[in-house]
């Protein structure tokens, strides 16, 4: 979409739903379901909470302490990574037709596996069932490090999409005023928000986004009870469990879609599952510009400046010269 086009309304739809853990099959089709009836609705887009395909391991701790590992916190995390995605692979591919199918722009948290390092991770896939690429979390919050790898400067993402630009970070990173920064050179304007965090203070974070980014935010998170995870001894809700029943919430939600002057447009909703919904008016961005441009006419870049090293990060490269005699190995 041109920046000139501030006549373009947008269907956009937050869902805020439960994974089924340790079910990636499942999941999946409640996935589709749920994309099902958000077009029939006219979503044009669709936001899925942090980690829903491969799961939020919410109250678990995987046997870690300092200097000390269990048996069973390891079987966990096999568990775990075996309900992760490949990226790409099977599970790529099926989300990418199922956005093609419904013609729909989808931003889907999945818990994403190379090798044997799990990342959190975004995928953005376009409406014509093209996958686009992908975000992956800068910083795990607090225990989140111990079962999850870190993200890079290289999946920073914001697209250019007919339906605006297109942009996601995940949870606490955004916290981090820097990475922020980087989304709004980046010229996103419809701002996408996964979570796992459902207090009240996570809706102050995303009106203050949406304030200094003059974008829309979208923050999706699951509505998840006790039982939508397995039950105890697989999987035990840390120190609480005795005091959890089957039906109790262990995430309330709390989605919310908030345009660029901060009014909230749709939610936040604490009570059940729901597909949350609003029209975004991209006249809205241009007004709320007009007053304070973070990276434009209130920038002093004369004072400060950021700069994002934004080149994939490897632990270990292998260099070789190729000639007529074929390769060398260097020693």
């Amino acid at each position: 979409m041109d920046m000139g086009s501030d006549t373009q309304s947008v269907r956009a739809t937050v869902v805020q739903a439960s994974t089924v853990f340790y079910d990636t099959p499942a999941t999946l089709d409640k996935a589709e379901r749920l994309i099902a009836d958000a077009a029939t609705y006219g979503a044009q887009l669709v936001v899925f909470p942090e980690a829903f395909i491969g799961g939020y391991p919410r109250g678990s701790n995987f046997g870690g302490a300092i200097a000390c590992r269990t048996a069973k916190g390891n079987e966990e995390f096999r568990k775990y990574h075996a309900s992760a995605v490949g990226v790409p692979g099977p599970e790529v591919e099926r989300l990418a037709g199922m956005a093609g199918k419904y013609k729909i722009y989808l931003v889907m948290g999945v818990i994403e596996r190379e090798g044997y390092t799990l990342y959190c991770t975004v995928l953005f896939f376009d409406s014509q069932g093209q996958y686009m690429g992908k975000h992956r979390k800068l910083m795990p919050t607090a225990l989140e490090r111990v079962i999850w790898g870190f993200g890079d400067g290289s999946t920073i993402p914001v697209f250019e999409t007919p339906i605006g630009k297109l942009g996601s970070l995940i949870c606490w990173e955004n916290r981090m005023p820097l990475l922020r920064t980087a989304m709004y050179g980046k010229g996103v304007e419809i701002y996408c928000a996964p979570t796992a965090d459902a207090r009240e203070t996570w809706q102050s974070s995303m009106t203050h986004i949406a304030l200094e980014g003059g974008c829309f935010v979208l923050s999706a998170n699951q509505f998840c009870r006790r039982n939508d995870y397995p039950p105890p001894p697989d999987y035990v809700y840390g120190n609480m469990e005795e005091e959890l029943s089957p039906d109790s919430v262990v995430c309330s939600g709390g989605s919310v879609i908030i345009s660029p002057s901060g009014a909230v447009l749709a939610g936040p909703n604490y009570e059940s599952e729901a597909l949350i919904s609003a029209d975004l008016d991209f006249g809205e961005i241009v007004r709320a510009k007009f007053y304070f441009d973070v990276v434009g006419h209130f920038a002093r870049p004369d004072v400060m400046s950021l700069t994002v090293m934004d080149h994939p990060l490897v632990p270990v490269s292998f260099a070789s010269n190729t000639n007529a005699e074929g390769p060398k190995k260097l020693l």
